[in-house]
Protein backbone atom coordinates (compact mmCIF):
# COMPACT_ATOMS: atom_id res chain seq x y z
CA UNK A 1 0.00 0.00 0.00
CA UNK A 2 0.93 3.50 -0.94
CA UNK A 3 0.08 6.30 1.22
CA UNK A 4 -0.03 10.52 -0.13
CA UNK A 5 -0.24 12.67 2.64
CA UNK A 6 2.37 15.33 1.58
CA UNK A 7 1.76 18.93 1.75
CA UNK A 8 -0.88 20.31 -1.18
CA UNK A 9 0.91 22.52 -3.46
CA UNK A 10 -0.73 21.65 -7.32
CA UNK A 11 -4.54 22.03 -8.29
CA UNK A 12 -4.39 18.38 -8.49
CA UNK A 13 -2.88 17.94 -5.13
CA UNK A 14 -6.65 19.19 -3.86
CA UNK A 15 -8.87 16.49 -5.87
CA UNK A 16 -10.36 15.10 -2.37
CA UNK A 17 -11.64 18.47 -1.29
CA UNK A 18 -12.95 19.76 -4.46
CA UNK A 19 -14.81 16.50 -5.56
CA UNK A 20 -17.24 18.20 -2.34
CA UNK A 21 -16.31 21.74 -2.65
CA UNK A 22 -17.30 21.98 -6.32
CA UNK A 23 -20.81 20.52 -6.31
CA UNK A 24 -21.50 22.64 -3.08
CA UNK A 25 -19.99 25.90 -4.40
CA UNK A 26 -22.60 25.09 -7.67
CA UNK A 27 -25.35 25.42 -4.87
CA UNK A 28 -25.58 28.88 -3.45
CA UNK A 29 -24.60 30.18 -6.88
CA UNK A 30 -27.68 28.86 -8.36
CA UNK A 31 -29.78 30.39 -5.78
CA UNK A 32 -27.80 34.10 -5.76
CA UNK A 33 -28.28 34.12 -9.55
CA UNK A 34 -32.00 32.46 -9.48
CA UNK A 35 -32.15 32.02 -13.42
CA UNK A 36 -33.88 28.82 -14.13
CA UNK A 37 -31.77 28.00 -17.33
CA UNK A 38 -28.15 29.10 -15.66
CA UNK A 39 -29.38 27.02 -12.59
CA UNK A 40 -29.25 23.97 -15.07
CA UNK A 41 -25.95 25.02 -16.48
CA UNK A 42 -24.26 25.80 -13.23
CA UNK A 43 -25.41 22.22 -11.93
CA UNK A 44 -24.32 20.47 -14.79
CA UNK A 45 -21.18 21.93 -14.89
CA UNK A 46 -20.57 21.35 -11.56
CA UNK A 47 -21.10 17.63 -11.64
CA UNK A 48 -19.58 17.09 -15.00
CA UNK A 49 -16.35 18.29 -13.59
CA UNK A 50 -16.77 16.27 -10.08
CA UNK A 51 -17.01 13.08 -12.49
CA UNK A 52 -13.14 14.25 -13.86
CA UNK A 53 -12.09 14.61 -10.27
CA UNK A 54 -13.50 11.24 -9.55
CA UNK A 55 -11.76 9.62 -12.04
CA UNK A 56 -8.59 11.26 -11.36
CA UNK A 57 -8.93 9.54 -7.90
CA UNK A 58 -9.94 5.92 -8.96
CA UNK A 59 -6.77 5.96 -11.12
CA UNK A 60 -4.51 7.07 -8.35
CA UNK A 61 -6.15 4.74 -5.99
CA UNK A 62 -7.33 1.65 -7.65
CA UNK A 63 -4.42 -0.52 -7.17
CA UNK A 64 -4.79 -0.07 -3.08
CA UNK A 65 -3.36 3.24 -2.64
CA UNK A 66 -4.51 6.01 -0.49
CA UNK A 67 -4.78 9.70 -0.72
CA UNK A 68 -4.77 11.18 2.58
CA UNK A 69 -5.59 14.98 2.68
CA UNK A 70 -5.37 17.37 5.43
CA UNK A 71 -8.26 20.12 5.43
CA UNK A 72 -6.52 23.66 5.90
CA UNK A 73 -3.44 21.77 6.53
CA UNK A 74 -4.29 21.00 9.96
CA UNK A 75 -2.96 17.26 10.88
CA UNK A 76 -5.23 14.56 12.03
CA UNK A 77 -6.72 13.70 14.74
CA UNK A 78 -6.25 17.52 15.84
CA UNK A 79 -7.92 18.36 11.83
CA UNK A 80 -10.85 17.02 9.37
CA UNK A 81 -8.79 14.07 7.21
CA UNK A 82 -10.57 13.25 4.05
CA UNK A 83 -9.56 9.99 3.21
CA UNK A 84 -9.65 8.00 -0.76
CA UNK A 85 -8.87 4.45 -1.14
CA UNK A 86 -10.64 2.49 -3.44
CA UNK A 87 -13.33 1.41 -2.23
CA UNK A 88 -14.71 5.29 -1.69
CA UNK A 89 -13.34 6.25 -4.95
CA UNK A 90 -15.25 3.62 -6.83
CA UNK A 91 -18.85 5.01 -4.67
CA UNK A 92 -17.43 8.61 -5.09
CA UNK A 93 -16.86 7.84 -9.05
CA UNK A 94 -20.85 6.05 -9.57
CA UNK A 95 -22.13 9.19 -7.44
CA UNK A 96 -20.54 11.48 -9.45
CA UNK A 97 -21.81 9.93 -13.03
CA UNK A 98 -25.30 9.21 -11.76
CA UNK A 99 -25.51 12.99 -10.74
CA UNK A 100 -23.99 14.22 -14.16
CA UNK A 101 -25.99 11.99 -16.40
CA UNK A 102 -29.65 12.46 -14.56
CA UNK A 103 -29.16 16.38 -15.16
CA UNK A 104 -29.82 16.12 -19.03
CA UNK A 105 -32.64 13.59 -18.39
CA UNK A 106 -34.45 15.64 -15.61
CA UNK A 107 -34.61 19.07 -17.74
CA UNK A 108 -37.84 17.72 -19.69
CA UNK A 109 -39.16 15.55 -16.50
CA UNK A 110 -39.43 18.06 -13.56
CA UNK A 111 -41.14 20.50 -16.41
CA UNK A 112 -43.66 17.83 -16.57
CA UNK A 113 -44.00 16.73 -12.71
CA UNK A 114 -42.49 19.85 -11.04
CA UNK A 115 -44.00 23.52 -11.06
CA UNK A 116 -41.79 25.77 -12.82
CA UNK A 117 -41.41 28.35 -9.85
CA UNK A 118 -39.60 25.48 -7.77
CA UNK A 119 -37.04 24.38 -10.57
CA UNK A 120 -34.62 26.36 -9.44
CA UNK A 121 -35.01 25.22 -6.04
CA UNK A 122 -35.00 21.82 -7.44
CA UNK A 123 -31.59 22.66 -8.73
CA UNK A 124 -30.13 23.95 -5.25
CA UNK A 125 -31.53 21.15 -3.60
CA UNK A 126 -30.17 18.34 -6.34
CA UNK A 127 -26.28 19.89 -5.77
CA UNK A 128 -26.99 19.85 -2.11
CA UNK A 129 -27.86 16.40 -1.85
CA UNK A 130 -25.29 15.35 -4.38
CA UNK A 131 -22.86 17.19 -1.73
CA UNK A 132 -23.79 15.38 1.11
CA UNK A 133 -23.84 11.91 -0.39
CA UNK A 134 -20.17 12.62 -1.61
CA UNK A 135 -19.09 13.94 1.57
CA UNK A 136 -20.22 11.27 3.44
CA UNK A 137 -18.06 8.98 1.46
CA UNK A 138 -14.83 10.95 1.41
CA UNK A 139 -14.31 11.95 4.89
CA UNK A 140 -12.06 9.97 7.36
CA UNK A 141 -14.22 11.88 10.28
CA UNK A 142 -16.62 10.24 12.29
CA UNK A 143 -18.59 13.50 12.85
CA UNK A 144 -17.96 14.74 9.47
CA UNK A 145 -20.19 11.84 7.61
CA UNK A 146 -23.20 12.88 9.90
CA UNK A 147 -22.74 16.52 8.80
CA UNK A 148 -22.97 15.46 5.53
CA UNK A 149 -25.63 12.51 6.40
CA UNK A 150 -27.75 16.14 7.48
CA UNK A 151 -26.95 17.87 4.54
CA UNK A 152 -27.80 15.10 1.83
CA UNK A 153 -30.95 13.95 4.43
CA UNK A 154 -32.58 17.31 4.61
CA UNK A 155 -32.32 18.44 0.54
CA UNK A 156 -34.14 14.56 -0.45
CA UNK A 157 -37.18 15.51 2.00
CA UNK A 158 -37.21 18.67 -0.78
CA UNK A 159 -36.32 16.90 -3.59
CA UNK A 160 -39.27 14.17 -2.58
CA UNK A 161 -41.80 16.87 -1.19
CA UNK A 162 -41.33 18.14 -4.83
CA UNK A 163 -43.51 15.40 -6.42
CA UNK A 164 -46.87 17.27 -4.83
CA UNK A 165 -47.81 18.95 -8.54
CA UNK A 166 -48.56 15.07 -9.69
CA UNK A 167 -49.65 13.26 -6.16
CA UNK A 168 -49.95 15.00 -3.41
CA UNK A 169 -48.81 11.38 -1.44
CA UNK A 170 -45.40 12.91 -2.21
CA UNK A 171 -45.32 15.37 1.13
CA UNK A 172 -46.55 12.74 3.03
CA UNK A 173 -43.67 10.55 1.46
CA UNK A 174 -41.74 12.97 2.17
CA UNK A 175 -43.20 13.57 6.27
CA UNK A 176 -42.50 9.66 6.65
CA UNK A 177 -38.87 9.94 5.18
CA UNK A 178 -37.91 13.19 7.50
CA UNK A 179 -39.39 11.48 10.81
CA UNK A 180 -37.37 8.23 9.84
CA UNK A 181 -34.37 10.06 8.72
CA UNK A 182 -34.08 12.21 11.87
CA UNK A 183 -34.55 8.68 13.81
CA UNK A 184 -31.46 6.85 11.84
CA UNK A 185 -29.46 10.48 12.18
CA UNK A 186 -30.21 10.53 15.84
CA UNK A 187 -28.72 6.62 16.13
CA UNK A 188 -26.27 7.22 14.26
CA UNK A 189 -25.01 11.02 16.22
CA UNK A 190 -25.87 9.05 19.69
CA UNK A 191 -22.80 6.17 18.28
CA UNK A 192 -20.55 9.19 17.58
CA UNK A 193 -20.95 10.50 20.40
CA UNK A 194 -20.45 6.76 22.04
CA UNK A 195 -17.14 6.43 20.07
CA UNK A 196 -16.04 10.02 21.60
CA UNK A 197 -16.39 8.91 24.76
CA UNK A 198 -14.86 5.52 24.86
CA UNK A 199 -11.67 6.69 22.62
CA UNK A 200 -11.59 10.45 22.46
CA UNK A 201 -11.33 11.25 19.38
CA UNK A 202 -13.43 11.69 16.13
CA UNK A 203 -11.19 10.56 13.80
CA UNK A 204 -11.62 7.68 11.94
CA UNK A 205 -7.90 6.19 11.78
CA UNK A 206 -7.52 6.68 15.33
CA UNK A 207 -10.58 5.36 16.41
CA UNK A 208 -9.37 2.18 14.49
CA UNK A 209 -6.01 2.43 16.33
CA UNK A 210 -7.34 2.77 19.71
CA UNK A 211 -9.81 0.16 19.24
CA UNK A 212 -6.82 -2.48 17.67
CA UNK A 213 -4.47 -1.23 20.34
CA UNK A 214 -7.40 -1.42 23.57
CA UNK A 215 -10.05 -3.51 22.17
CA UNK A 216 -13.80 -2.77 22.58
CA UNK A 217 -15.12 -1.81 25.57
CA UNK A 218 -18.80 -1.56 26.50
CA UNK A 219 -19.15 1.98 25.82
CA UNK A 220 -17.31 1.13 22.31
CA UNK A 221 -20.10 -2.12 21.71
CA UNK A 222 -22.86 0.45 22.53
CA UNK A 223 -21.58 3.16 19.61
CA UNK A 224 -21.56 0.18 17.48
CA UNK A 225 -24.89 -0.83 18.13
CA UNK A 226 -26.50 2.77 18.16
CA UNK A 227 -24.09 3.06 14.74
CA UNK A 228 -25.45 -0.14 12.76
CA UNK A 229 -29.47 0.74 13.68
CA UNK A 230 -28.72 4.07 12.59
CA UNK A 231 -27.30 3.49 9.25
CA UNK A 232 -29.56 0.67 8.84
CA UNK A 233 -32.23 3.24 8.56
CA UNK A 234 -30.83 4.90 5.80
CA UNK A 235 -29.55 1.75 3.96
CA UNK A 236 -33.53 0.30 4.21
CA UNK A 237 -32.32 -2.77 5.89
CA UNK A 238 -35.27 -4.87 6.11
CA UNK A 239 -37.34 -4.35 8.68
CA UNK A 240 -36.26 -0.24 8.40
CA UNK A 241 -37.11 0.25 4.95
CA UNK A 242 -40.72 1.55 5.48
CA UNK A 243 -39.76 5.01 4.10
CA UNK A 244 -38.32 3.50 0.77
CA UNK A 245 -41.27 2.29 -1.08
CA UNK A 246 -43.51 5.83 -0.99
CA UNK A 247 -40.35 7.87 -1.42
CA UNK A 248 -39.47 6.31 -4.90
CA UNK A 249 -43.11 6.20 -5.82
CA UNK A 250 -44.05 9.27 -4.92
CA UNK A 251 -41.02 11.26 -5.74
CA UNK A 252 -40.33 13.39 -9.12
CA UNK A 253 -38.51 10.49 -11.39
CA UNK A 254 -35.33 12.57 -11.81
CA UNK A 255 -35.05 12.34 -8.29
CA UNK A 256 -36.10 8.72 -7.93
CA UNK A 257 -33.15 7.80 -10.48
CA UNK A 258 -30.70 9.75 -8.75
CA UNK A 259 -31.61 8.47 -4.77
CA UNK A 260 -32.36 4.34 -5.84
CA UNK A 261 -28.99 4.75 -7.84
CA UNK A 262 -26.74 6.60 -5.06
CA UNK A 263 -28.25 7.56 -1.79
CA UNK A 264 -28.44 3.98 -0.29
CA UNK A 265 -24.77 3.24 -2.01
CA UNK A 266 -23.54 5.88 -0.18
CA UNK A 267 -24.92 4.74 3.26
CA UNK A 268 -24.19 0.96 2.77
CA UNK A 269 -20.95 2.53 2.10
CA UNK A 270 -20.46 4.27 5.11
CA UNK A 271 -21.78 0.65 6.87
CA UNK A 272 -19.03 -0.68 5.30
CA UNK A 273 -16.27 1.56 6.70
CA UNK A 274 -17.33 1.63 10.17
CA UNK A 275 -17.65 -2.11 10.18
CA UNK A 276 -14.22 -3.08 8.70
CA UNK A 277 -12.26 -0.04 9.00
CA UNK A 278 -13.32 1.37 12.27
CA UNK A 279 -14.39 -1.68 14.12
CA UNK A 280 -12.17 -3.86 12.10
CA UNK A 281 -12.89 -7.39 11.10
CA UNK A 282 -11.38 -9.09 14.38
CA UNK A 283 -14.85 -7.15 16.40
CA UNK A 284 -17.02 -8.30 13.82
CA UNK A 285 -16.25 -12.17 14.28
CA UNK A 286 -16.33 -11.22 18.08
CA UNK A 287 -19.56 -9.51 18.33
CA UNK A 288 -20.92 -12.02 16.01
CA UNK A 289 -23.95 -9.72 15.22
CA UNK A 290 -23.26 -10.13 11.51
CA UNK A 291 -23.93 -13.83 10.96
CA UNK A 292 -26.20 -13.83 13.68
CA UNK A 293 -28.46 -10.55 12.14
CA UNK A 294 -27.28 -9.15 9.29
CA UNK A 295 -27.10 -12.33 7.50
CA UNK A 296 -30.81 -13.63 8.12
CA UNK A 297 -32.59 -9.92 7.71
CA UNK A 298 -30.89 -9.72 4.55
CA UNK A 299 -31.73 -13.05 3.27
CA UNK A 300 -35.50 -12.17 4.56
CA UNK A 301 -35.42 -8.92 2.34
CA UNK A 302 -34.36 -11.21 -1.03
CA UNK A 303 -37.44 -13.33 -0.92
CA UNK A 304 -40.42 -10.94 1.27
CA UNK A 305 -39.47 -8.05 -0.74
CA UNK A 306 -39.45 -9.65 -4.07
CA UNK A 307 -42.59 -11.41 -3.36
CA UNK A 308 -44.04 -7.70 -2.61
CA UNK A 309 -42.44 -6.55 -5.79
CA UNK A 310 -44.40 -9.94 -7.64
CA UNK A 311 -47.60 -7.97 -6.29
CA UNK A 312 -47.35 -4.41 -7.60
CA UNK A 313 -49.50 -2.77 -9.93
CA UNK A 314 -47.21 0.37 -10.12
CA UNK A 315 -43.60 0.12 -11.97
CA UNK A 316 -42.67 2.57 -9.52
CA UNK A 317 -43.38 0.93 -6.41
CA UNK A 318 -42.31 -2.42 -8.10
CA UNK A 319 -38.72 -1.08 -8.27
CA UNK A 320 -38.56 0.16 -5.28
CA UNK A 321 -39.55 -3.16 -3.62
CA UNK A 322 -37.03 -4.70 -5.66
CA UNK A 323 -34.58 -2.00 -4.31
CA UNK A 324 -35.00 -3.48 -0.95
CA UNK A 325 -34.41 -6.90 -2.11
CA UNK A 326 -31.54 -6.12 -4.25
CA UNK A 327 -30.27 -4.47 -0.55
CA UNK A 328 -30.38 -8.00 0.56
CA UNK A 329 -28.09 -9.07 -1.86
CA UNK A 330 -25.34 -6.22 -0.26
CA UNK A 331 -26.10 -7.60 2.81
CA UNK A 332 -25.28 -11.19 2.13
CA UNK A 333 -22.13 -10.19 0.74
CA UNK A 334 -20.85 -8.29 3.61
CA UNK A 335 -22.28 -11.11 5.93
CA UNK A 336 -19.97 -13.10 4.67
CA UNK A 337 -16.81 -11.55 6.22
CA UNK A 338 -14.52 -12.97 2.93
CA UNK A 339 -13.10 -11.10 0.25
CA UNK A 340 -14.81 -12.48 -2.35
CA UNK A 341 -17.93 -11.81 -0.50
CA UNK A 342 -17.13 -8.21 0.07
CA UNK A 343 -16.02 -7.94 -3.73
CA UNK A 344 -19.09 -9.20 -4.88
CA UNK A 345 -21.10 -6.86 -2.13
CA UNK A 346 -19.01 -3.41 -3.80
CA UNK A 347 -19.43 -4.82 -7.38
CA UNK A 348 -23.10 -5.00 -6.99
CA UNK A 349 -23.20 -1.75 -5.30
CA UNK A 350 -22.14 -0.59 -8.16
CA UNK A 351 -24.29 -2.72 -11.06
CA UNK A 352 -27.33 -2.32 -8.99
CA UNK A 353 -26.86 1.26 -9.05
CA UNK A 354 -26.66 1.75 -12.75
CA UNK A 355 -28.86 -0.81 -13.49
CA UNK A 356 -31.64 1.33 -11.10
CA UNK A 357 -30.87 4.55 -13.12
CA UNK A 358 -31.51 2.98 -16.09
CA UNK A 359 -34.84 1.40 -15.06
CA UNK A 360 -36.10 4.83 -13.07
CA UNK A 361 -35.12 6.70 -16.04
CA UNK A 362 -37.45 4.51 -18.28
CA UNK A 363 -40.66 4.61 -16.00
CA UNK A 364 -40.00 8.36 -15.69
CA UNK A 365 -40.90 8.62 -19.77
CA UNK A 366 -43.81 6.54 -19.93
CA UNK A 367 -45.12 8.96 -17.19
CA UNK A 368 -44.08 11.77 -19.39
CA UNK A 369 -46.24 10.48 -21.99
CA UNK A 370 -48.88 8.20 -20.07
CA UNK A 371 -49.56 10.55 -17.36
CA UNK A 372 -49.02 7.67 -14.68
CA UNK A 373 -46.68 4.43 -13.88
CA UNK A 374 -49.49 1.99 -13.30
CA UNK A 375 -48.96 -1.12 -15.77
CA UNK A 376 -53.09 -0.56 -16.53
CA UNK A 377 -51.94 3.09 -17.94
CA UNK A 378 -48.84 2.17 -19.56
CA UNK A 379 -50.23 -1.00 -21.61
CA UNK A 380 -49.28 -1.62 -24.88
CA UNK A 381 -46.69 0.87 -24.46
CA UNK A 382 -43.60 -1.70 -26.51
CA UNK A 383 -45.58 -1.07 -29.72
CA UNK A 384 -45.72 2.95 -29.15
CA UNK A 385 -42.20 3.53 -27.65
CA UNK A 386 -39.77 0.70 -28.75
CA UNK A 387 -36.31 2.12 -27.59
CA UNK A 388 -38.11 3.26 -24.27
CA UNK A 389 -39.70 -0.15 -24.38
CA UNK A 390 -36.37 -2.15 -25.34
CA UNK A 391 -34.36 -0.60 -22.44
CA UNK A 392 -36.62 -1.57 -19.74
CA UNK A 393 -35.61 -5.46 -21.48
CA UNK A 394 -32.80 -4.74 -21.40
CA UNK A 395 -32.21 -3.41 -17.69
CA UNK A 396 -34.50 -5.84 -16.38
CA UNK A 397 -32.47 -8.30 -17.27
CA UNK A 398 -29.68 -6.93 -15.50
CA UNK A 399 -31.92 -6.65 -12.44
CA UNK A 400 -32.55 -10.42 -12.87
CA UNK A 401 -28.94 -11.46 -13.39
CA UNK A 402 -29.00 -12.49 -16.95
CA UNK A 403 -25.24 -13.89 -18.51
CA UNK A 404 -23.62 -10.75 -20.07
CA UNK A 405 -25.51 -8.16 -18.17
CA UNK A 406 -23.82 -6.28 -14.80
CA UNK A 407 -26.33 -8.55 -12.56
CA UNK A 408 -25.21 -11.23 -13.51
CA UNK A 409 -21.51 -10.77 -12.86
CA UNK A 410 -22.17 -9.22 -9.01
CA UNK A 411 -24.41 -11.92 -8.41
CA UNK A 412 -22.26 -15.02 -9.74
CA UNK A 413 -19.55 -13.91 -7.30
CA UNK A 414 -22.14 -14.03 -4.69
CA UNK A 415 -22.63 -17.07 -5.32
CA UNK A 416 -19.23 -18.15 -5.31
CA UNK A 417 -18.34 -16.70 -2.38
CA UNK A 418 -21.20 -18.39 -0.45
CA UNK A 419 -19.61 -21.36 -1.97
CA UNK A 420 -16.29 -20.79 -0.66
CA UNK A 421 -17.48 -21.07 2.89
CA UNK A 422 -19.18 -24.54 2.37
CA UNK A 423 -22.64 -22.18 2.34
CA UNK A 424 -25.09 -24.07 -0.47
CA UNK A 425 -27.95 -22.66 0.95
CA UNK A 426 -26.94 -19.08 0.74
CA UNK A 427 -25.74 -19.68 -2.61
CA UNK A 428 -29.13 -21.69 -3.38
CA UNK A 429 -30.73 -18.40 -2.03
CA UNK A 430 -29.63 -16.15 -4.00
CA UNK A 431 -30.71 -17.89 -7.47
CA UNK A 432 -34.18 -18.87 -6.09
CA UNK A 433 -34.35 -14.83 -4.91
CA UNK A 434 -33.77 -14.04 -8.76
CA UNK A 435 -36.24 -16.32 -10.20
CA UNK A 436 -38.45 -14.01 -8.42
CA UNK A 437 -36.92 -10.75 -9.93
CA UNK A 438 -37.60 -13.39 -13.33
CA UNK A 439 -41.46 -13.06 -12.43
CA UNK A 440 -41.94 -9.05 -11.19
CA UNK A 441 -39.55 -8.28 -14.71
CA UNK A 442 -41.64 -10.14 -16.69
CA UNK A 443 -44.93 -9.15 -15.46
CA UNK A 444 -43.53 -5.92 -16.93
CA UNK A 445 -42.73 -7.08 -20.46
CA UNK A 446 -46.29 -9.03 -20.86
CA UNK A 447 -47.63 -5.66 -20.08
CA UNK A 448 -45.85 -3.74 -22.54
CA UNK A 449 -45.50 -5.92 -25.31
CA UNK A 450 -48.93 -8.13 -25.14
CA UNK A 451 -51.28 -5.83 -24.65
CA UNK A 452 -53.35 -3.11 -26.38
CA UNK A 453 -52.40 0.88 -25.70
CA UNK A 454 -54.77 2.59 -22.85
CA UNK A 455 -57.03 5.02 -25.11
CA UNK A 456 -55.43 8.70 -25.26
CA UNK A 457 -51.74 8.07 -24.69
CA UNK A 458 -49.51 10.39 -26.89
CA UNK A 459 -48.35 7.81 -29.71
CA UNK A 460 -44.88 8.83 -30.04
CA UNK A 461 -41.21 8.06 -28.39
CA UNK A 462 -39.68 10.60 -25.63
CA UNK A 463 -37.53 13.44 -26.34
CA UNK A 464 -33.84 12.42 -27.19
CA UNK A 465 -33.28 14.54 -23.70
CA UNK A 466 -34.53 11.65 -21.91
CA UNK A 467 -33.39 8.94 -24.53
CA UNK A 468 -30.06 9.52 -24.23
CA UNK A 469 -29.48 9.37 -20.74
CA UNK A 470 -31.42 6.41 -20.44
CA UNK A 471 -29.44 4.55 -23.23
CA UNK A 472 -26.04 5.86 -21.09
CA UNK A 473 -27.20 3.97 -18.32
CA UNK A 474 -28.82 0.94 -20.18
CA UNK A 475 -25.94 0.04 -22.38
CA UNK A 476 -23.80 0.68 -19.07
CA UNK A 477 -25.33 -2.41 -18.06
CA UNK A 478 -24.58 -4.29 -20.93
CA UNK A 479 -20.79 -3.10 -20.74
CA UNK A 480 -20.28 -4.02 -17.25
CA UNK A 481 -21.36 -7.56 -17.70
CA UNK A 482 -18.74 -7.97 -20.69
CA UNK A 483 -15.52 -5.68 -19.44
CA UNK A 484 -15.61 -6.68 -15.54
CA UNK A 485 -12.02 -5.25 -14.87
CA UNK A 486 -12.22 -2.14 -14.11
CA UNK A 487 -15.10 -2.68 -11.32
CA UNK A 488 -13.85 -6.16 -10.59
CA UNK A 489 -10.51 -4.91 -9.84
CA UNK A 490 -11.53 -2.18 -7.60
CA UNK A 491 -13.45 -4.20 -5.73
CA UNK A 492 -11.62 -6.59 -4.75
CA UNK A 493 -8.72 -4.07 -4.01
CA UNK A 494 -11.27 -2.14 -1.94
CA UNK A 495 -12.23 -5.38 -0.34
CA UNK A 496 -8.79 -6.55 0.72
CA UNK A 497 -8.45 -3.10 2.33
CA UNK A 498 -11.21 -2.95 3.98
CA UNK A 499 -10.75 -6.93 5.50
CA UNK A 500 -7.20 -6.42 6.23
CA UNK A 501 -8.03 -3.05 8.26
CA UNK A 502 -4.98 -1.10 6.16
CA UNK A 503 -7.22 1.45 4.68
CA UNK A 504 -8.12 3.22 7.96
CA UNK A 505 -5.64 1.95 10.59
CA UNK A 506 -2.54 2.24 8.48
CA UNK A 507 -1.55 5.90 9.98
CA UNK A 508 -1.38 9.14 9.00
Amino acid sequence: MSEQAHVARTLADHLPILVVLVPFLAAPMIVLLGSRILAWIIAFSASLTTVFIAILLLLQVHEGGVISYHIGGWAPPMGIEYRIDAANAIVLLLIAAIGTIVLPYAVRSIRHEIDQKHHTLFYTAYMLCFTGLLGMVATGDAFNVFVFLEISSLSTYVLVAMGAKADKRALSAAYNYLIMGTIGATFFVIGIGFLYAGTGTLNMADIASYISANGADRTIKTAFAFIMVGMGLKVAIFPLHQWLPNAYTYAPSAVTSFLAATATKAAIYVLLRFMFSVFQPDFLFEMNAIKGIMLPLALVAMFVASLIAVFQTDFKRMLAYSSIAQIGYILVGIALLSTTGLSGAIVHLFNHGITKAALFMAVGILVLRSGSSFYARIAGMGKIMPFTSFAIVLAGLSLIGVPGTAGFISKWILVQAAIEQGWWPIALAIVASSLLAVIYVWKVVEVLYMKQPAEGLTRKEAPLSMLVPMWIMTLATIWFGFDTDLALTAARSAADGLLNGFTMAGGH
